[in-house]
């Protein structure tokens, strides 16, 4: 396990824009050496016979069927449009 005094609290803290007291240092410092103690045992774990993976269970799509079906129409979609023209909403213009 790294030691505290091996970890740049400070940096870290930096890094992640917050501000720490001396007693969330010291705290902070050995819950992250415990963390990196916990790393540097799951690499002496042999690996070498497991297949590379992303969940632990096989996993599928659920999707339904992709099957044409009716829109709304154009009237039905400007209902509640502020401002419409020809068939369009109409919105303030936005570049020059």
């Amino acid at each position: 396990m790294p030691a505290a005094t091996d970890l740049n609290i400070d940096h870290v803290a930096h890094l992640a824009r917050i501000a720490l007291t001396p007693e969330e240092r010291t705290q902070f410092a050995r819950q992250l050496g415990d963390v990196l103690a916990s790393i540097e045992q799951l690499k002496r774990v042999d690996v070498s016979g497991v297949e590379p993976t992303a969940h632990a269970f096989p996993v599928s799509n659920v999707w339904a069927d992709d099957v044409a079906q009716p829109g709304l129409s154009a009237e039905d979609a400007l209902r509640n449009a502020p401002a419409r023209r020809d068939n369009m909403i109409v919105v303030p213009k936005v570049v020059e």
